[in-house]
């Protein structure tokens, strides 16, 4: 019996590697990053309605398109703290690596404006915010991953960097 376990395990193993070998690249995980802009180049035409709470944002790099927001929560802690804190979900209409389609994401957006502004001449300090994809359609459907926006507020006006995984259908 000791000698049938030994010759099984050798045979249970390779099968693994082959089989995890044979999975098509696309099913993995893909580091994706670029930038983004408030800037002309995004149509609204078509966009649903809730999805039109700030302007559009132009996506560069391994994302290629337009990107609307859809606020459902904000909250302004105000002074001393000037925390604000806003949920909500989103609209990617484009291209990932050059593959076309649509995804949406819900997102948790934390940053810090300096207190001693008041709105709107308010001054962001820093912020970022996380965006889980929740669902894609077109070449992007079963799409899965997260990615994460930093502001850079050093920018005039306010530009973004993005970085995040992603997994292709």
């Amino acid at each position: 019996m000791t000698k049938l376990l030994w010759m099984a395990v050798p045979v249970v193993l390779i099968t693994g590697v082959l089989t995890a070998s044979a999975s098509p690249a696309s099913a993995r995980a893909t580091q994706v990053s670029g930038t983004a802009e408030f800037a002309a180049g995004c149509s609204t035409a078509g966009i649903p309605e809730n999805f039109l709470d700030y302007p559009p944002l132009v996506m560069h790099g391994s994302l290629e398109g337009c990107w609307y927001t859809d606020v459902l929560n904000a909250k302004d802690n105000g002074t001393p703290s000037g925390i604000y804190l806003e949920t909500g979900q989103e609209l990617f209409i484009g291209t990932v690596n050059g593959i076309g389609g649509s995804f949406t994401t819900t997102y948790k957006f934390e940053s810090k404006w300096d207190p001693s502004f008041s709105v709107p001449n308010a001054v962001e300090v820093k912020g970022r915010c996380q965006h889980p994809i929740a669902s894609g359609s077109g070449g992007l459907a079963g799409v899965t991953g997260h990615i994460n926006f930093k502001d850079i507020v050093t920018n005039t006006p306010t530009t973004y960097t993005y970085e995040g995984h992603v997994s292709l259908p």
